[in-house]
């Protein structure tokens, strides 16, 4: 059997979430973890130290080693970052937003179809295992609640909430219902900073289906919590305890083995069950497993769970909800 040579990688930026890409990397079987690149040379040389590989000093000598980066840096420096990597044929993991505009995310995808590379983009929520055990149902969401509220901390301020936490749930919503966005509606507040600090929107889809999704950075205690509701089925999801529960409601004579009865009752002349299911959770690192998905991408084993695509879709609604909030600020 061939043996499958290892992707070389290096991180680009190690600041606090940087440093647990380069953690995750070095203990990759099919991973040659080259080195890092930080603007910060003494945070950058540390980890080098740390886990003895190169600390490059430009963006030149670093492209030249590789098959592709993970990108960890501010979100404005995403584009230009990316563009250089992309433009060199190398595979790029772009950390949520995939960049600042719509236009950007456009130009990188077709960069990287022209030159036959991957983009990841690092929405890590879809890597949750209490996510797993929906993959076995036929999903047709009616309607969503997400909810992502956090304590407040200075980390992620540069950017609205709206791009910082409820891009996450943007992400979500769009993969789960298999439906175009028919309209939004927005509103949000800033509190501790000039940006905006709490959100609401409702989205809209075309086959009728909504979402309705909060996010709040200035919470006493985090929040990560969707309920989803369809057609004799009601999920709920606590994704910081990894706790998934599954209602169903079905014929009484069905059967299904995994799931506990828990009531009987008639409905227009027919005998219905509902069932109660409490799936396992299997804890994991949904990082490393983000990461796992991008090498094996490249080396063809699986397909990116979040491509270029997808990340500059989320972006495109994020964005259309902000600029609604600040409408509606402005009195327009």
């Amino acid at each position: 059997m061939k043996k499958i040579k290892k992707v070389k990688i290096a991180v680009v930026g190690v600041g606090h979430l940087g440093k647990h890409h380069v953690k995750h990397y070095s203990k990759l079987d099919n991973v040659d973890l080259v080195g890092v690149f930080d603007i910060d040379s003494q945070v950058s040389k540390s980890i080098a130290e740390k886990y003895k590989i190169k600390n490059f000093k430009n963006y030149d000598e670093l492209v030249r080693q590789v098959d592709a980066v993970s990108i960890v840096t501010p979100t404005r420096s995403h584009y230009e970052v990316s563009k250089f990597f992309l433009d060199n044929k190398k595979h790029v993991l772009i950390e949520k937003p995939i960049t600042s505009t719509v236009l950007e995310a456009d130009d990188l995808i077709k960069i990287a179809n022209m030159n036959n590379v991957l983009i990841q983009v690092g929405h890590i929520e879809r890597f949750n295992p209490a996510l797993f055990p929906l993959r076995e149902l036929e999903l047709e969401p009616k309607y969503l609640e997400i909810q992502r509220l956090a304590p407040y901390t200075s980390r992620g301020t540069d950017v609205p909430v709206v791009l910082d936490l409820m891009i996450h749930d943007i992400d979500l919503a769009l993969s789960l219902v298999n439906s175009n966005v028919k309209s939004i509606n927005a509103n949000g507040v800033s509190i501790m900073t000039n940006s905006i600090d709490i959100a609401n929107a409702r989205i809209r889809f075309e086959n009728g289906s909504i979402a309705n999704i909060t996010s709040s950075r200035i919470a006493k205690d985090k929040v990560r919590k969707i309920k989803l509701f369809q057609q004799d089925l009601y999920i709920t999801i606590d994704f910081l305890a990894s706790i998934t529960e599954i209602y169903r409601a079905m014929d009484a004579n069905q059967k299904d083995e995994k799931a506990i009865m828990s009531a009987i009752m008639e409905t227009n002349g027919k005998q219905r069950q509902i069932f109660y299911e409490k799936p396992t959770i299997f804890k994991r690192d949904a990082l490393k497993y983000e990461l796992i998905n991008f090498v094996n991408s490249i080396q063809k084993k699986e397909k990116p769970l979040v491509d270029g695509l997808s990340g500059r879709n989320a972006l495109e609604i994020a964005m259309i909800i902000q600029n609604k909030i600040i409408e509606d600020k402005n009195g327009y």
